[in-house]
């Protein structure tokens, strides 16, 4: 403070006075303060969605060899009711190819898909082998069930795949939710662990996939 040629009793009740009002400003700073950090503590546990390139996304896995169990519900028509089935499965992916064992397939007996990034090719007990221009389609061809193969390899990653819409993100930046087509996935992790170990994809229509992965 600049020195006034104010008396003893004047100089100290300016003081006074000016250490109160930096008290209030203090305290007033410190409650906006809490109060913002409120919020960013609130506004972090609520999902966000990804927009753009520059959002924070895990890379699509190239290579990984997978194990677990898939189960698949179609809707009925006129005549039946609600269908399922179930598979164990060990999934291999090198790049843009793959190929799926799968063990009480869907009743069709043991299958085995393969996509060489052009073509698939499936082989089972009942229908022997069919080829077709992508899995979805064999898939549909083989055993009359629908599931949305072609994204897998980016969900099984924890990223969406490219043609997905509005995907979701937890507070730890990984996917929980997104939508493909028609399709709307929802995904489950253990613990931290940064890659899910569950991915539910259901339709309005009525089919349902439900795939457990161990990484």
């Amino acid at each position: 403070m600049s020195a006034l040629p104010l008396s003893y009793k004047s100089n100290k009740l300016i003081l006074l006075t000016a250490i109160t009002a930096t008290m209030a400003i203090t305290a007033t700073m410190a409650i906006m303060s809490g109060c913002q950090s409120m919020k960013t503590a609130s506004a972090t546990n609520q999902p966000t969605t990804i927009q753009g390139q520059n959002a924070e996304q895990p890379k699509k896995l190239e290579n990984f060899n997978i194990t677990g169990k898939i189960g698949v519900t179609t809707p009925g028509n006129d005549t039946s009711g609600t269908q399922g089935g179930s598979a164990f499965y060990a999934w291999g992916q090198q790049n843009d190819r793959f190929a799926i064992e799968l063990i009480g397939a869907l009743g069709i007996g043991k299958t085995n898909i393969e996509f060489n990034g052009q073509s698939a090719t499936l082989v089972s007990e009942k229908t022997g082998t069919l080829t077709a221009d992508d899995p979805e389609t064999l898939l549909k061809k083989a055993t009359g069930w629908q599931a949305p193969i072609s994204q897998m390899p980016y969900w099984i990653s924890g990223r969406p795949a490219p043609s997905d819409s509005t995907p979701q993100l937890d507070a730890q930046n990984r996917l929980i939710s997104s939508v493909n087509g028609d399709w709307q996935a929802s995904f489950t992790y253990k613990g931290a662990d940064k890659l899910p170990n569950k991915i539910s994809a259901v339709q309005a229509q009525g089919n349902k996939v439900v795939m457990t992965i161990n990484h």
